[in-house]
């Protein structure tokens, strides 16, 4: 496999601005059945987005390629073909862990180049995925992007975050930092098919009130919503009123897209799983994107319920009603994401 070279220094776009470093070692551990870590030292911590991208900010920071979530609509999927690894199982099993990716991050945050602009976590894998209790690297990245004074968000759907919330506190005292949460469904079984290395909705709900109480105002991220499974009026009314009482401040809710290799990926569990709901998507999905009807309804669906339970409602990065650019309510990671799903 390429990445086995240790001449990791190409990019592939998928992570902008990465240029990749020696491959270090392959480590398996009993405490991660199933989980092979592919540890390997970064030359750069900081990635650029390009220019024209569409998004909201212009820097990222991924600790980790691939996710153990394993959820079946993961957009990032495709990003682990360019390592000769499949965008299935491997994306689920094979990480790739910049170990040092804390030191180099904060050397480059001393540059005279560095004018802190924003930088987003989470827009690619989720940086509280399981692995990050094995390596501890988000401590050292928080505690870099603030001492340099640099304004950071955060958008995960681990409840490992509560490890760190100390520290994000303490952060928040000195710096922007915003934070969002990803819950789509609360139904235990539905979740345990499509996310089945994910925290429970139980165990995501417990996550957002003590970021709330903590005094952070804690976006969601209703998405994404999937068309015959969760899109029910009765559903999504159920779910903004958990997120409601667990002092969640305002949410977004879009549509599951299906890009590259996750449309597959993604097809062939709901062929096994709801083998009378391909036809649909078939009918929904005419390329990555739903039809634009769908996206319409889900939208009149989703607004008067978000006022019901008074939940601010978060319009889309990038639509015309946005004249003014970012919304300073939404968390760079969540706008992140809302620019990624147009």
């Amino acid at each position: 496999m390429r990445w086995q070279n240790q001449t990791l220094d190409a990019d592939d776009g998928a992570l902008p601005g990465l240029e990749r470093a020696g491959f270090v070692r392959t480590v398996r551990t009993p405490d991660f059945e199933g989980i092979t870590f592919h540890e390997v030292l970064c030359k750069s911590a900081l990635n650029r987005m390009p220019e024209g991208s569409g998004l909201p900010f212009k820097w990222t920071v991924n600790p980790i390629r691939g996710c153990s979530h394993a959820c079946r609509y993961c957009f990032a999927r495709p990003t682990h073909e360019y390592l000769d690894l499949d965008a299935g199982r491997d994306f689920d099993s094979q990480l790739v862990v910049k170990t040092n990716i804390a030191a180099v991050l904060r050397r480059e945050l001393r540059g005279r180049s560095w004018r802190r602009e924003p930088v987003a976590l989470g827009t690619n894998t989720d940086p509280y995925q399981r692995a990050e209790g094995r390596y501890r690297l988000m401590p050292g990245i928080i505690g870099a992007l603030t001492e340099s004074g640099t304004p950071f968000s955060i958008l995960t759907k681990g409840t490992l975050l509560r490890r760190d919330l100390p520290l994000l506190i303490r952060s928040a005292r000195q710096v922007r930092v915003s934070v969002a949460v990803s819950l789509a469904m609360l139904d235990p079984q539905l979740q345990a098919e499509v996310e089945p290395g994910t925290p429970t909705p139980r165990a995501r709900l417990e996550l957002i009130a003590a970021l709330a109480d903590a005094g952070f105002a804690v976006q969601i991220l209703v998405a994404p919503v999937l068309p015959h499974l969760t899109d029910g009026r009765a559903q999504l009314d159920e779910l903004f009123a958990a997120l409601a009482a667990a002092g969640a401040r305002s949410a977004v809710a879009f549509p599951l897209h299906l890009r590259g290799a996750t449309r597959g990926w993604y097809l062939d569990w709901l062929a096994r799983a709801h083998p009378t709901l391909p036809s649909a998507y078939r009918r929904l999905y005419r390329g990555a994107y739903v039809i634009p009807e769908y996206a319409d309804w889900l939208r009149e669906r989703v607004a008067p319920l978000l006022e019901r339970h008074g939940l601010e409602r978060v319009s889309r990065a990038g639509d015309p009603e946005d004249s003014q650019g970012d919304d300073p309510r939404i968390p760079l990671a969540a706008q992140s994401q809302l620019a990624l799903f147009p």
